[in-house]
């Protein structure tokens, strides 16, 4: 009888994309993609969405692997904040010729 249950927030979707660009300081643009088949046809089609993400600690870079989570809206344009990041992206030497 001691136990108090907390209330819910609910479930908050979550997505995962590709960092496109650093638009500011603890900011970042998410893309993700969705393929879908045509419902007549069969075609395979890409749908891509854009989401602009709050980064706290300025952890991701462009190119990186991402997941974000709806959040409170914290600016015009942010809904969305950077819940990890799952793959940082590859580092090619421009200098080096084949």
């Amino acid at each position: 009888m001691g136990e108090q249950v907390q209330p819910s927030r609910g479930r908050r979707k979550t997505m995962s994309g590709v960092v496109k660009s650093r638009s500011g300081d603890k900011s970042i643009v998410v893309e993700t993609e969705v393929r879908k088949a045509h419902p007549l046809y069969g075609k395979t089609t890409r749908q891509r969405s854009r989401f602009h993400a709050h980064d706290e600690n300025n952890e991701a870079g462009v190119g990186d692997q991402v997941v974000i989570m709806e959040s409170r809206p914290m600016s015009k344009m942010k809904r969305w904040r950077l819940v990890r990041v799952t793959q940082k992206a590859t580092v090619l030497d421009a200098g080096v010729k084949a």
